[in-house]
């Protein structure tokens, strides 16, 4: 069994290495990291959304209600998250994605050196499907959120947060990330509702 701890730069090198063709779909990252649990999976489409291959128009929204079908499935216990074959078939370009990767990689892998297993309790049983089910909400609220510009951005660094904090099992990231999850859900009220 692998070890499932995975931090942002370890996703990002293994969707690289395992892309093919020139373009990537959302179905292929996913599955590339399946046997690594909630976590990571979780991690591909908010990064795919947070960094500049997010501008594509659509992308945000097909992530998020990527992040909300694999969020959901993950607060109901399935081991395994099922996803339908018109989300999963959306692609973009090998080449952008690549030069995204290369470009950012040098900042993960020191931001990496913040986790740590900490208040592991976080990380576990109803605490991880209750941030689960918070993951589920930022992800759809990053549809209506795609059309306020950068706004997106904000559901989609929480739930990077809140994966690799499930990655590696640190309390103290979910606790930030789930705070930044919540200013998300303030943002779509003073947006669309208020």
């Amino acid at each position: 069994m692998p070890d499932k701890r995975m931090g942002i730069t370890e996703v990002l090198e293994s969707v690289k290495d395992n892309a093919e063709g020139e373009d990537v779909e959302l179905g292929e990252v996913v599955e590339h990291l399946e046997h690594r649990g909630f976590g990571p999976i979780l991690l591909a489409p908010a990064l795919v959304a947070l960094f500049p291959t997010g501008a594509i128009p659509g992308i945000p929204s097909a992530c998020g209600i990527l992040i909300f079908l694999i969020a959901i499935q993950m607060a109901w216990g399935k081991k395994h998250p099922w996803l339908p074959n018109k989300l999963t078939s959306i692609g973009f370009s090998q080449d952008k994605l690549e030069k995204v990767i290369d470009k950012v990689s040098p900042y993960t892998k020191k931001v990496d050196r913040w986790f740590k297993p900490r208040i592991k309790i976080l990380s576990e049983g109803i605490v991880k499907r209750f941030i689960a089910v918070l993951c589920a909400l930022a992800g759809l609220v990053m549809i209506p959120l795609e059309l306020v510009p950068f706004a997106v951005m904000l559901p989609a660094f929480a739930i990077v947060l809140a994966a690799v904090g499930l990655s590696t099992e640190d309390g103290v990231v979910i606790t930030i990330a789930s705070i930044i999850m919540v200013s998300s859900f303030y943002l779509l009220w003073v947006n669309y509702i208020q």
